[in-house]
């Protein structure tokens, strides 16, 4: 089964060196990385490659998957970064050793669920600076948070505050958001008369400030996933030089099942498609087209695909299939040829939990 396609190539020494160079690069700033694990679905080899890489901790929004990497032999702390569900919180006190948090319910219910395991469980709390997703947005109310943390509760431990931006809101993370955060973690520690361990200044979108050299000094920690996974986000949307890392760890390869030409715009009456859309088509005449044996359930979107292979362009998909217009294509395409695609973020996140893709590490 080593040659069945569709097919998902990891580069574990390019992920590696991708790890390095950002613990490197944050660490001349004085921060530590957490490394994200979620958009490789967890797999246990990408949580051993931050691992040797010199990550602080390993983290996931999915308990499972820091189960699997704690089974692979992780011992560094993990940490969940998903606000825990009430449902969850044992399993979130017997597992990790870290969770961001919101919600003093919740954070009550992990106190009592770590004094039940006889555990210290620790909690950054964080504060919405206006992406709008999780997060305290009354800055008084975080702050009664923390005092209350601090001198009410026994097993549930304090190590600092942090945010989110970018991953709802598309909120940059400027010089003058991170400084509201290093403001308020300020406020936090002449409240409770003591520094605090962690101030996390966000995630990928952040290392926008280390390539500018202007990041605020009290920031201190950074939660990075697609920075060093694919790598593509910083040079195709804020137009950084990241010649340094590698863009191509992941790759995803589909075999050519079908070769024709045929019109470019559907014949007959159009409805919907599979997904109950209806897209634009345009009519290019007739041309080369050809079939992939991979489809939406494994990748998502077609639209984010990056082919590897000149003058090949993807046109469309459905569940199961992907149509790519090979009639500028430099190859002759037969049927069993192989394509090559680079992935972005969105992509890898459905490839590598789909049981279709068949992973493989070289």
């Amino acid at each position: 089964m080593e040659n069945r396609y569709p097919r998902l190539e990891v580069n574990l020494e390019h992920l590696r060196h991708n790890v390095v160079n950002i613990v490197e690069k944050c660490g001349a700033h004085g921060i530590q990385i957490a490394g994200v694990i979620k958009g490789a679905t967890g797999l246990p080899e990408v949580a051993k490659a931050y691992d040797e890489g010199g990550a602080a901790m390993i983290a996931s929004s999915r308990l499972e998957q820091l189960q699997a990497a704690k089974d692979a032999g992780i011992e560094k702390p993990l940490m969940l970064i998903r606000i825990p569900m009430l449902s969850e919180v044992k399993e979130v006190v017997k597992l990790t050793d870290i969770s961001l948090n919101s919600e003093m319910e919740v954070i009550k219910a992990l106190n009592q669920a770590a004094r039940e395991e006889g555990k210290l469980h620790k909690v950054i709390l964080m504060a919405d600076l206006g992406d709008l997703r999780e997060g305290f947005w009354d800055k008084d109310e975080l702050i009664e948070a923390c005092e209350y943390i601090e001198n009410k509760m026994i097993n549930v431990q304090l190590v600092g505050i942090g945010t989110n931006l970018g991953c709802y809101g598309s909120v940059m993370a400027t010089v003058e958001k991170l400084e509201e955060l290093c403001e308020l973690a300020e406020a936090v520690e002449a409240k409770l008369g003591r520094e605090l361990e962690y101030v996390a200044g966000g995630a990928t979108s952040s290392l926008t400030r280390i390539w500018d050299h202007d990041i605020p000094k009290k920031i201190n920690l950074l939660r990075i996933g697609e920075g060093i996974l694919t790598a593509l986000d910083m040079g195709r949307f804020y137009g950084y030089d990241i010649s340094e890392l590698y863009q191509d760890v992941f790759k995803l390869k589909a075999e050519v099942i079908e070769v024709k030409n045929k019109p470019t715009h559907p014949v007959g009456t159009i409805t919907i498609d599979a997904f109950g859309q209806t897209p634009e088509y345009v009519d290019r005449g007739i041309r080369r087209r050809a079939l992939l044996g991979v489809g939406r359930v494994d990748y998502g979107h077609w639209e984010d695909l990056i082919c590897c292979e000149e003058g090949v362009e993807v046109i469309g998909a459905s569940s199961d299939h992907t149509i790519v217009d090979v009639e500028d294509a430099v190859k002759d395409y037969k049927v069993g040829d192989i394509m090559e695609f680079e992935i972005c973020y969105s992509t890898l996140v459905y490839v590598t939990s789909s049981d279709n893709v068949n992973i493989v590490f070289v």
